[in-house]
């Protein structure tokens, strides 16, 4: 039996990197923090959108950690503004 194949540790980082710009907490139930939580989900996706295409558009000479280096400067700059949903159930489950 052949081992599976693992996952590139560039690939790993760069995959990292996209899925910490993009996972958000969910925003209050307040329209200012639904209307800043689109925006930044908006700026957040479009770094990584140039990020990723730049990779495919110069597959030859992937950079994949300059990339991942890439999204999360760019994640940086756009930190969580707004107030997250906080739930009211004290018992935090079913």
């Amino acid at each position: 039996m052949s081992e599976p194949d693992k996952l590139p540790a560039d690939v790993a980082e760069l995959l990292t990197a996209v899925v910490e710009a993009l996972d958000l907490p969910i925003p209050s139930i307040e329209s200012a923090d639904e209307r800043k939580h689109y925006r930044l989900l908006e700026d957040r996706t479009m770094h990584t959108r140039v990020a990723l295409q730049s990779l495919l558009r110069h597959r030859d000479h992937p950079d994949l950690a300059d990339d991942a280096a890439y999204i999360r400067r760019c994640t940086a700059e756009y930190p969580v503004t707004y107030a997250p949903f906080i739930s009211s159930r004290a018992d935090g489950g079913a």
